[in-house]
């Protein structure tokens, strides 16, 4: 079993503990908030037609610009997203 650390995956994403446990409670956050615009959209079709799609976008986009931030700080070059 390997020795719990609690700044190796923070680090292999080019952040802090403490930075990494922002991003991620942003994350959190913003996931539950789209999925409870989804449960309001199952029950009321008219309501939140696009947050739960926009929520996912935008988060995945977050996610890519985030590595791809990571992949050039750990190989000091230019990586496009």
């Amino acid at each position: 079993m390997s020795k719990l650390s609690f700044s190796e995956h923070p680090a292999s994403v080019g952040e802090t503990y403490v930075e990494h446990m922002g991003v991620a409670t942003s994350f959190g956050l913003s996931m539950i908030a789209g999925g409870l615009a989804c449960l309001v959209h199952g029950i009321l079709p008219f309501a939140f037609t696009s947050t739960g799609s926009r929520t996912i976008i935008r988060l995945h986009d977050r996610m890519v610009a985030n590595r791809s931030r990571a992949a050039q700080a750990r190989t000091g070059s230019a990586v496009s997203a």
